[in-house]
This record gives C-alpha cells, structure tokens and sequence, in this order.
C-alpha cells in the first residue's frame, strides 16, 4: 500500500484507521500510513452487469429463457454505503436481478412478454433501483437483450404472423379495390352530371332557337299579310270582275261539267255590264 495515493475524478477511496471508518476521500492526493491506516478503492462510473440467461416461467406456464443487461453505478453521495453495506455489490445485484426478473415474469403472461418488453425492462429497473438504494448502488437502466420463447411456441408464433400478414395483404387489396371503385364511381357520375347538363344546355339552346325561327316566321307572315293588306285597299270592283273572270276560265278550260257559282257572282258582273252599255252607247252616239 503506497503512502501518497491519487484519486482520480470518478473515484473514491474509503480510508479506515485501525479498522475504524474515516470516510470517503477524494479526488486528488490521499495520504495513508502502513499498518495505520487501510483505505478501498470504488468507482463511480457506471457499470454494465451481464445477467446470464435463465429460464423463467410466464402466468401462463410458458418457459421462456431470458437475459438481460443491469446499468449500475455507484452513487457518489453514498459511496461508503457500497463499502460498509455489501461485501460485493456487484454479484449482489446479480443475485437480486434474477430473482426480480423471475417475479416480474411469473406475473406476465406469454405474449405480454413478447410484446412489452420496455414494460419489462422499466419494472426491473424501479425493483432493482428500490433495493439497491440502501448498498448506496443506482441502477440506471435494464435492457432486455435476448427473449427465446420454446420451438413450439415459436413455431405457432410464426404461423401466427404468416396469418397476420396475409390478413393484412389482404386488407390493404381490399382497401384499393374500395378506393378504386369510389374513384371510378366517382368519375363516372361527374361524367353523368357533365352529360346531362351538356344535353340541358343543348335543349336550351334548340328552344331558343325554334323560338326565335317562329318569331322570325311570324314576323314574315306579318309583314305579308300586311303587304297584301296594303295592297288589296287599291284593288277597285273591275279588278276584281277581271280576277273573277280568269277563275272562270280556269274553271272552263277543266274537264268538269257543272259549275256552281256564288250569289256574290253577279254583283261582280254589275260593273263589266255597265262598262260594255257604256261602250254600246258611245258607238250609237257615233
């Protein structure tokens, strides 16, 4: 044992003088004097424990092999703990990890274990921490590494995620085709109501324009007629004994035998047999 011993940063040295405790000391120098004094070194860093793998029984009676890794380190506020309270921390903390894991499992069934593993893992770590706190040990972190369920299980948990995928194969087909049918679903009613106003507007414009043919037709027939109106107010009674007279020789130049003529037929020949006794009367005259 050296006389002038240097403490590093994340160490502490507990020092005894003739086996009574002193203290922690540190960093820096710490003097000890042979056969007076007898100081223990620890570490304050953390510490990675290898738990070795065990097999653990679920709720449901399902072995399960398990191994895990513990974080640990010394707390610095009560490092003389891990010197005066445990003779080696570290395999006591080896010791109470397993039988904490084995309480922890034994009231999880199987696929709880599969599947909540950070559950797990935050279970172990609280336990561990709560009862290596008087060891003045903290317990950062546990990490599951490994979880080996039994072949059969295993053989049944790959059938299970063979189905799982299948049925999710199958659901997302199913969801596309669903989306694929509403598209096209809704594709072809935009196309009906474009279609339908299309023929809507086309009828609009068919009316308009027949409306605006009959107006245009009316407004001729209009027109004529009141050309004919007009026309017909300078028509005298000897133009229409002339008009009379043509039709009768229409009528003559046909093949029908009878004719039959109106009443009104000899108030027309009136004026043409005035005009002919007006002419007879100028030729006796000369």
């Amino acid at each position: 044992m050296s006389i002038i011993n240097f403490v590093r940063p994340y160490e502490r040295v507990a020092r005894f003088k003739f086996g009574r405790f002193q203290g922690m000391l540190g960093p820096g120098v710490v003097f000890s004097i042979p056969v007076v004094h007898s100081i223990r070194k620890v570490d304050t860093r953390i510490e990675v424990v290898d738990i070795p793998r065990q097999t653990n029984i679920t709720r449901d009676n399902a072995p399960i092999n398990i191994d895990f890794l513990v974080y640990m380190r010394i707390d610095i506020d009560n490092a003389d703990k891990a010197v005066l309270e445990v003779g080696n921390y570290r395999s006591a903390v080896i010791g109470l990890a397993t039988t904490t894991l084995r309480a922890i499992i034994g009231d999880i069934a199987l696929d709880e274990v599969l599947s909540q593993r950070e559950r797990i893992n935050e279970a172990i770590r609280t336990r561990l921490d709560s009862e290596t706190e008087r060891w003045g040990i903290k317990v950062t972190n546990v990490e599951i590494r490994e979880i080996e369920p039994p072949r059969d299980i295993q053989d049944s948990m790959n059938r299970q995620m063979t189905a799982e995928r299948v049925r999710r194969a199958v659901v997302t087909e199913a969801d596309g085709t669903r989306e694929s049918s509403i598209t096209v679903a809704e594709g072809d009613k935009q196309a009906s109501i474009l279609q339908a106003e299309g023929a809507r507007q086309a009828a609009i414009l068919a009316a308009e324009g027949d409306r605006q043919a009959a107006i245009l037709r009316a407004e001729g027939f209009a027109e004529a007629l009141d050309k004919v109106y007009a026309v017909a107010q300078n028509v005298d009674q000897k133009t229409m004994s002339l008009q009379y007279f043509d039709a009768l020789k229409t009528i003559g130049e046909g093949e029908s035998s009878k004719f039959i003529f109106p009443m009104e037929f000899t108030k027309f020949l009136g004026p043409l047999g005035d005009v002919f006794n007006q002419d007879g009367s100028d030729k006796d005259d000369d």
